[in-house]
């Protein structure tokens, strides 16, 4: 019987910090080595960050993960290492993954299946690799794989595992996160450890970058589809576990993909004898809404974080879009780098005004009072001759917004914060939202969040306050942007419960209309709801990046032309 240490190093990098990912990468060897572990594993592209995107056409950048991985490799001394770094060779870049020992460079494995759908664009950048690494320790046979190598039925790397009779699987990966995607994530490891009769150590990144959040979740999984460990998501840590594997390997089979042998390496345990077992610590599971909570709080912090701001503003109005993005804000950095900004008009309430304050004294975040009216005055008699006669509308509305929005970046580049926009993906979609007013900004935690997730992340973040942090009335009250008087959000959209789900299934899903017809919607509305998406598409191009959380966010997930004539399916419809 073979016995393995594995330990699984869920890692929080910096795209383009070369030194300092290493720092964090030696940190976490280290604490492997500490905890007498065989093997550690540290995740995809972990070295130069993920993803590294256009970085990897400058040959500097190239050079320096090189550099830093020549650094790595003596910080190996004791233990064997599998470390994710971009690869040059022969002129071509790929996604690699070093096996190291004992402060050695033993072998490169380049990743085979290159994943280029949705936020992924590996071919732009990376070559496929051709040829597989499996190594002995301990009487047990290691094939190493990168992310995508495992998600492909009949890849490459399923055929590599069965005919050399690998026994474990070790997968490095950078898996974004959105919700439910873990469940996703174990039925792909679950049908390969199956299909190739292995044990499969998967490894993800944690962290937030741009728009991804990387949430962890990594796992041990046997071939019967039993997971053995499981990590912490959302949080940095190491993962130690024994594997104990019955059947010795036999001679490899020289199996290979381009007519040349695959790697097979002997290494030699160098954990020390008589080590005591490790017993796996229970993780508890996460709720759809907590785990979305939890992406937007680590969203935020590394956005502020690693783009060197220290604190950020939000504009709050009193409803429930700013109430739960200064929620988060103040979890992600402490209510003392949280300042909110209540700019009262003509049209505000007595009670969202109240609501404000209320929220700021329950997060303990200051609140700066800037009043519009005047400012609103001065802005409609400079412009009474340009504008004519006739009643003011939507640019009065506008107007409005856009005074926010100056207002608030005034702040941004007077005392250097970040400005956190408070737009949900509802909104964001049909375009009821300003450009340069209430999309003014530079960072939009829910920009992916869904007008009745929302409620429910507000509820949940008042339950796991066990205290009102979102005032009650905030979240019985009608939404509102209170550009005119007595005005709703349902003046101009169907109630959300009916607007989401016909999102969700025009962008995240690509129904078409009478599909979604099918699902007992009203044809006029669907139609009007695509052809408000549809039509603004030039809003979202210039809003502020944000959390993705769904299957499919606006931006690098769903990219659509600005200008476009196809006539999409409503006109179909109306022309059939």
């Amino acid at each position: 019987m073979g016995t393995l240490r594995v330990a699984l190093a869920q890692v929080n990098v910096t795209v383009g910090d070369i030194q300092g990912n290493l720092e964090k990468i030696t940190y976490w060897i280290e604490e492997a080595r500490q905890a007498e572990a065989d093997v550690v594993l540290v995740p995809e592209l972990a070295l130069c960050g993920y993803p590294p995107e256009d970085l990897l056409l400058n040959p500097s950048f190239l050079d320096d993960i090189h550099a830093g991985l020549k650094e790595l490799c003596p910080r190996t001394k004791g233990i064997a290492a599998m470390v994710g770094f971009a690869d040059r060779r022969d002129g071509k870049v790929y996604n690699a993954a070093a096996l190291i020992h004992d402060g050695a460079l033993v072998d490169v494995y380049h990743k085979i299946e290159l994943p280029n759908y949705g936020v992924f664009d590996e071919k732009r950048y990376f070559e496929p690799g051709s040829r597989c690494v499996v190594c002995d320790m301990n009487d047990v046979r290691l094939s190493l794989t990168v992310c995508e190598d495992i998600w492909i039925p009949g890849s490459v790397c399923e055929r590599c595992a069965l005919e050399n009779r690998a026994q474990v699987v070790l997968n490095i990966s950078g898996s974004p996160f959105y919700a439910e995607k873990l469940a996703k994530r174990e039925q792909i490891v679950r049908r390969f450890a199956a299909t190739t009769c292995t044990t499969v150590v998967y490894n993800n990144l944690v962290g937030g970058q741009d728009e991804l959040i990387f949430d962890g979740g990594s796992l041990i999984m046997d071939c019967d589809g039993t997971v053995i460990a499981r990590a912490e998501r959302f949080r940095e840590g190491l993962l130690v576990t024994d594997l104990a594997v019955k059947e010795p390997p036999v001679a490899i089979q020289g199996w290979n993909t381009d007519g040349g042998t695959p790697g097979l390496h002997k290494l030699e345990s160098l954990a020390p004898p008589g080590r005591k077992p490790v017993q796996p610590t229970p993780i508890p599971t996460m709720s759809r809404t907590e785990e979305i909570y939890e992406a937007l709080v680590l969203g935020t912090r590394d956005y502020v974080g690693k783009n060197g701001f220290r604190k950020v503003v939000i504009g709050l109005s009193g409803g429930i879009d700013s109430s739960l993005t200064a929620v988060i804000a103040v979890e992600a950095l402490g209510a003392e780098n949280v300042i909110g900004v209540t700019m009262p008009s003509q049209y505000t309430s007595e009670g969202t005004f109240s609501d404000a304050g209320l929220l700021a004294r329950n997060l303990g975040m200051s609140l700066i009072t800037i009043p519009l009216g005047q400012i609103f005055k001065t802005y409609l008699d400079v412009l009474a001759k340009p504008f004519g006669e006739g009643d003011l509308g939507v640019e009065a509305e506008n107007l409005q917004a856009r005074i926010r929005g100056n207002m608030i970046m005034a702040l941004s580049n007077r005392f250097g914060w970040l400005v956190l926009t408070t737009g949900n993906k509802s909104e964001i979609a049909v375009g009821y939202c300003t450009l340069y007013g209430d999309t003014a900004g530079g960072f939009a935690v829910i920009r992916d969040v869904p007008k009745t997730v929302v409620y429910d992340l507000s509820h949940y973040a008042n339950k796991k306050a066990g205290r009102e942090l979102i005032p009650r009335s905030v979240i019985e009250r009608a939404p509102s942007a209170e550009l005119r008087p007595d005005q709703t959000d349902q003046d101009s959209l169907p109630p959300y419960e009916i607007l989401d789900p016909i999102l969700r299934a025009y962008v995240e899903e690509d129904r078409s209309p009478e599909e979604i017809y099918a699902q007992g919607y009203s044809p006029d509305v669907v139609d009007e709801v695509i052809r408000m998406v549809d039509r603004n598409e030039y809003k979202r191009r210039q809003a502020p990046p944000g959390i993705k959380i769904t299957p499919r966010a606006f931006g690098k997930d769903r990219r659509f032309p600005i200008t476009n004539r196809y006539p999409g399916g409503v006109r179909r419809r109306k022309a059939n």
